[in-house]
């Protein structure tokens, strides 16, 4: 019988775990379901400061086949997902959210289509009921980002996946510390399979992304895939380059032409500033990608292992 791993990465979800355990239950124990696939359900706590752990291992006490991963402190969404990966032992995993904006009941149609022979199936996601600002900056975010990077990715496609164990073993095979997983999962490849679903609100706690980290993870996801800010430099350069020769050109022929004139404050403020700040957004883009460099040259792992109820090879937990 295959074995099906649920992988709920959390973060202070003390207030929806209940339910999202409940909702799982439901559907893993669903006579289609059951009767094909074993299953294993990990969750791994990101750090939290409430009493997320704690139920977890309430959980894994009255059900074996609840898994718990404890982080010794917030290492982020990318990191959790990655640890659910690396323990699980399915044929099959499927990465939901704990506060139900991931329908549990797509699970199923999932699973038909994972049998039908996709190695992806994804759950896309429409934005009805999110504000008319945030939906139309992420259609802008995404027609810009798609110009730049060298992978697709679409608006609505996000972490609620199935993957199969090829596609498993193929992303645990990327070793970078900065990871990107929206683009990683576009740049295995492998057939796909995209079911669409109506945007849920959160039964409980509130969003853990403000606007300064979605924003810094626009970022992430724009210097992840490719090197054309680089590119965009030099071309940038060699513009204003040629526009200071043309005007360096005209300059000099005026004062042959009708002597030399007092300098204008207006065109001497606005070259400096103009420069200035093109000077300075260009330090701030190659910082990011040295940064990048800094950070995947030490090597250090992408999370830390408090506590867990999974022993894998070699390991040793409490």
């Amino acid at each position: 019988m295959k074995t099906l791993s649920l992988i709920i990465p959390c973060y202070n979800e003390s207030s929806s775990l209940q339910e999202i355990y409940h909702e799982l239950s439901n559907v893993l124990n669903d006579d289609t379901l059951s009767t094909l696939y074993n299953y294993e359900i990990i969750f791994v706590n990101d750090g939290s400061v409430d009493d997320t752990l704690e139920k977890i291992k309430a959980f894994s006490i009255k059900d074996e086949t609840v898994k718990y991963i404890s982080f010794s402190r917030n290492f982020g969404k990318e990191s959790a997902m990655l640890a659910g990966l690396h323990h699980s032992v399915g044929n099959v995993a499927i990465i939901i959210d704990a506060d139900l904006q991931h329908p549990p009941r797509l699970i199923l149609d999932m699973i038909k289509y994972y049998e039908d022979g996709y190695d992806q199936v994804i759950a896309k996601r429409c934005r009805t009921g999110e504000s008319f600002t945030r939906k139309h900056l992420t259609k802008f975010y995404y027609r810009i980002i798609n110009k730049l990077v060298d992978v697709e990715l679409v608006d609505g496609m996000g972490d609620f996946r199935l993957l199969s164990r090829k596609a498993i073993n193929s992303l645990l095979a990327l070793p970078e510390y900065n990871r990107f997983s929206k683009g990683l999962f576009s740049w295995i490849g492998y057939d796909k399979k995209i079911i669409e679903y109506e945007n849920q609100e959160r039964v409980a706690g509130e969003s853990k992304w403000s606007l300064p980290s979605l924003l810094n993870y626009a970022i992430d996801g724009l210097i992840s895939f490719n090197s054309k800010p680089l590119r965009l430099l030099i071309h940038l350069g060699v513009i204003i380059t040629v526009l200071n020769v043309i005007y360096i050109g005209i300059t000099f022929i005026r004062i042959l032409l009708f002597g030399i004139e007092t300098p204008g404050y207006f065109t001497l403020i606005a070259a400096i500033l103009l420069l200035g700040g093109i000077q300075l957004i260009s330090i701030g883009v190659i910082g990011e990608y040295v940064g990048r460099i800094f950070y995947e040259v030490k090597r250090r792992p992408k999370y830390v292992v408090s506590q867990s109820n999974i022993i894998s090879k070699g390991e040793q937990l409490d």
